[in-house]
């Protein structure tokens, strides 16, 4: 498969996920039942699996080993940092204040594996 194509799903699909979670955290804001909705619990999977099967794609192809990549790393466990705090956020938080804060975080965190990705730098802006 072609690199350029399966970064374009990546893209797109790094999109989708934080629509999703802007979406999903407004419904945690409100109180909303429809982030109880079967497709709201179900659609964030899948994208979040095309997302990091292009990522693994897009390693394959380039033949770039992320160990030795400082940059992946970070982005690699600022994605860990990113699913237990939406976790935190979305599902697990006992009280609406911890949610609301864990759901901040996530997003700083998302801005943060962003700015790596984009700059190619453990600390963007250096």
């Amino acid at each position: 498969m072609d690199y350029a194509l399966i970064k374009l799903v990546h893209k797109l699909t790094v999109v989708i996920t934080l629509a999703l979670f802007l979406l999903r955290g407004f419904w945690m804001l409100r109180d909303s039942p429809k982030l109880q909705a079967r497709w709201a619990r179900i659609a964030p999977h899948i994208n979040d699996s095309l997302l990091l099967a292009a990522a693994v794609g897009m390693l394959i192809v380039a033949e770039v080993n992320p160990l030795d990549q400082p940059w992946l790393m970070a982005k690699i466990v600022g994605l860990l940092a990113y699913i237990g705090l939406g976790t935190i956020a979305l599902k697990r938080g006992k009280t609406q204040s911890l949610r609301i804060k864990a759901w901040i975080a996530a997003l700083g965190v998302f801005g943060y594996i962003a700015a790596v990705a984009v700059t190619k730098q453990v600390v963007p802006g250096l």
